[in-house]
């Protein structure tokens, strides 16, 4: 049977679950499901507010991590790279010694988003400080740091798709 509406921020998951959530996407209440589920908006729309959230949540759950010398929105994010996020860390020469310093971008995107994917993006990020791949070892920092964590991915892919659809269902 060929699928409806792609779901490109759902792959891999199974396929009862993808029909589930077909059926709120044809029902015209996947935005509705989200929303109800994650209210909460947050307030921080500049990027020292970002700044400081971002370092208020490494203080508490990371404060072994090395320093972040900058955290921004950045609006090309999500349409260039299909990224939500990224983390670097940008190295310089000074004098004899090599100087690096670590910064986070997030997607433009999470201004406007419910406050529970702000704070899941940001973990994300936050464990690519100590686990730069995404396997097991980076999931578990994931969810030690936001006992939640894979219910907001999921959600949080939910709130996407839902994004994707908006012209086409109703709020």
């Amino acid at each position: 049977m060929p699928a409806a509406h792609p779901l490109p921020y759902l792959h891999g998951y199974p396929p009862e679950l993808l029909e589930q959530v077909r059926e709120l996407i044809d029902s015209g209440r996947l935005l509705q499901t989200v929303t109800r589920r994650h209210p909460e908006m947050h307030d921080i729309r500049t990027e020292r507010a970002l700044y400081d959230y971002v370092n208020e949540i490494k203080s508490s759950r990371m404060r072994s991590a090395p320093p972040i010398a900058k955290v921004a929105y950045d609006p090309k994010l999500h349409i260039l790279k299909n990224a939500l996020g990224t983390h670097c860390t940008v190295s310089r020469v000074q004098g004899s010694r090599l100087k690096s310093k670590r910064e986070i971008r997030i997607a433009t995107l999470f201004r406007e988003a419910p406050a529970d994917f702000l704070r899941m993006i940001v973990v994300h990020e936050l464990a690519h400080l100590k686990e730069r791949d995404h396997d097991k070892a980076f999931y578990a920092l994931c969810a030690h740091m936001e006992p939640d964590y894979h219910q907001l991915e999921f959600d949080l892919r939910l709130w996407l798709t839902a994004q994707e659809l908006a012209p086409a269902e109703p709020a």
